[in-house]
């Protein structure tokens, strides 16, 4: 079920005002709006999964723009949100949508972001390719990774609480190492909002994940431990899923529709119950002080640019979500 958010946080009233041509009126060129190379530095923070992608649409940019400095790191979509939200760098990668909270914290500070949606993600748990589990739903995930888990040191031990909410169990016996996320992530928050929040309002237990697991905010630390160790389980962005091939299992789950795979065709059909968006966050006052921001958000969402999002195995936009990014940006940066 990919979550869909209306453009209500697109900062359109804000950003019609800036003058167009610090934009750049072309942006075939390199969006210099002179018809030569763009110059300057860019700073970019937020999600490790998005990090992948926005790295190699600066990697193509300063190919053809050998003026610009772009630095782009990924501490987590909260962290990068933060930095943002204070003027400490121009665009924010994030794995899930800004929350109110981290708006205001923009707003007090003269920021009203911009939104773009550049593309889908399928949230994917990971595991040993040794392990005996196919699927998981719900309830399964919930025993493993919920609050009620914490002291479960094998497999076996979250058989009773999967039990009690709907879970399949039948968990292997196994050591059960986990690493994960830590709450700086956004992944970490949309894997409890989609997967584990409705089981633990209904138990009444907080929306963090066992307070016990090793906390990485390495994707592929948590690939590494989820395929190299006897029970290892964790959960990343399909890109690094997908990526470590036949060193990980990717688990099916099942959303309560039956299991399904985490697929580039799943995501798009919609039955991939873990799907989300994937954004990137503008700050419009960037876009007078910095010439290089416009240019970069024009090749960004160009049909070159936007590959990256499936040249490093996410998954693309519908075509009319993806005119609706852009269109969205057309009016903001006009």
């Amino acid at each position: 079920m990919v979550k869909r958010r209306i453009w209500g946080l697109v900062a359109l009233i804000a950003a019609l005002s800036i003058v167009a041509a610090a934009c750049g009126d072309d942006a075939d060129d390199g969006g210099s709006g002179n018809g030569g190379e763009v110059t300057g530095s860019l700073n970019i923070s937020g999600s490790s999964t998005v990090e992948p992608i926005t790295s190699l649409v600066a990697e193509k940019f300063q190919s053809e723009n050998t003026g610009v400095q772009i630095a782009v790191d990924g501490p987590g979509t909260s962290d990068g949100f933060e930095l943002f939200c204070n003027g400490e760098t121009d665009i924010s990668d994030a794995s899930r949508a800004i929350s109110e909270e981290e708006v205001a914290a923009c707003e007090a500070n003269g920021i009203t972001p911009i939104e773009i949606e550049v593309g889908l993600d399928a949230l994917t748990v990971i595991g040993n390719p040794a392990s005996p589990i196919d699927c998981m739903n719900f309830g399964d995930l919930y025993a493993l990774f919920g609050p009620e888990s914490e002291g479960f040191a094998n497999w076996t031990d979250a058989n009773a609480v999967a039990g009690e909410v709907g879970g399949n169990g039948g968990f292997p016996d196994l050591p059960l190492t986990i690493v994960a996320p830590g709450e700086e992530s956004g992944t970490y928050g949309s894997f409890i909002e989609i997967a584990l929040e409705d089981i633990m309002e209904e138990r009444g237990q907080d929306t963090n994940l066992r307070p016990d697991y090793q906390i990485s905010a390495d994707d592929n630390v948590i690939v590494d431990n989820s395929g190299g160790t006897e029970g290892g389980l964790g959960f990343v962005g399909f890109s690094f899923a997908i990526n470590a091939g036949d060193a990980v299992k990717l688990f099916d789950v099942d959303g309560g529709d039956g299991c399904v795979s985490p697929s580039e065709d799943n995501v798009i059909n919609g039955t991939y119950p873990i799907s989300r968006s994937l954004y990137i966050y503008v700050n419009p006052n960037k876009i007078t002080e910095n010439p290089a921001v416009a240019p970069f958000i024009d090749y960004y969402l160009s049909d070159e640019g936007i590959a990256s999002v499936t040249e490093v195995q996410y998954v693309a936009l519908p075509t009319d979500r993806l005119d609706a990014a852009r269109s969205a940006w057309d009016s903001a940066s006009a």
